[in-house]
């Protein structure tokens, strides 16, 4: 099994669609008999867009909304979790203060996304927010999202890299801290942190190892490939750990120091390298796969 993250990892810095070389490697892995898993942040329909071309299996599992739902590319439900109303609630005047919240709920249509301003948030994340638009709700406050009862899959802040981590740091002391699960997605070169808050033991890492277990597979029997700290989960789980030389600095120089692989960056095709180096050694077991270190830039 390869499980693989999307942006900052198979998508190219600039742009939105996947490379042809990336392409031919999933699909050759496929081929193999080697089961591909997409493991994103982002929810599932605002990642179908972007793995549908590559041309997989629709069997293919999406680990969507950093681990809280699994769903088959065709749509078949595997797993969910939510967060609870009364949590979701009690963290709208926690995160207000902190910058532009955003709730995640899953279904279709508009009002997937509820937040209580989209010029905020324009501020921060434009290209997102524009993306996105068709599915955003404005609810003003918040709080009334939850007026029906329907639970989130998550709640997501973003900001400044240093303000979310101190926002982090805040959270995991506040008595929401026991309800709640975070992760964090950080871009240094654009001063942006994506903050997700997640049902507690939600985790890209947490729903592959669910789902290899289902499969009868062993940690050593996966290969996991991120960019960021939102795939840390996932990629201690798995036997063969793969950080592309292009990820969040800090990830990057724990990947060295664990001894994890650093493969080339995403705008060099590293996904397509490190399967195809899996392909090339078909005997070989995960863990004990030929190391694709890159040199220190």
């Amino acid at each position: 099994m390869i499980a693989v993250d999307i942006d900052g990892t198979l998508l190219p810095s600039p742009g939105s669609v996947v490379s042809r070389r990336n392409r031919r490697a999933l699909r050759a892995a496929e081929a193999a008999g080697i089961e591909i898993v997409i493991a994103t942040g982002r929810r599932q329909a605002y990642a179908m867009p972007l793995i549908e071309p590559v041309g997989l299996k629709p069997e293919t599992v999406l680990i969507t909304s950093n681990g809280t739902v699994t769903r088959t590319m065709a749509g078949q439900p595997i797993d969910r979790f939510l967060l609870p109303v009364e949590t979701a609630r009690a963290l709208c005047p926690a995160l207000r203060p902190l910058g532009t919240t955003v709730f995640t709920f899953d279904r279709e249509g508009p009002g997937e996304l509820v937040l209580e301003s989209l010029e905020a948030l324009n501020a921060r994340v434009s290209v997102w927010a524009e993306a996105n638009r068709r599915w955003i709700r404005e609810v003003r406050p918040l709080e009334r999202a939850f007026e029906q009862g329907e639970a989130p899959v998550q709640g997501m802040v973003c900001g400044g890299v240093e303000e979310m981590r101190r926002a982090e740091e805040w959270l995991a002391e506040s008595e929401l801290a026991s309800s709640i699960e975070m992760h964090r997605t950080e871009y240094p070169s654009r001063d942006l942190t994506i903050l997700d808050i997640l049902p507690p033991d939600c985790s890209k890492g947490a729903a592959l190892g669910k789902l290899a277990r289902q499969r009868g597979l062993a940690p050593e029997e996966v290969l996991a490939i991120g960019d960021n700290w939102n795939d840390l989960e996932m990629l201690e789980f798995a036997g063969r750990a793969v950080v592309v030389a292009n990820g969040a600095p800090d990830l990057v120089e724990l990947a060295r120091r664990r001894k994890w692989e650093v493969a080339p960056a995403n705008d060099e095709d590293g996904v397509a390298q490190v399967v195809e180096g899996v392909l090339a050694h078909p005997g070989a077991r995960a863990a004990n796969a030929p190391s694709m270190q890159i040199p220190h830039q």
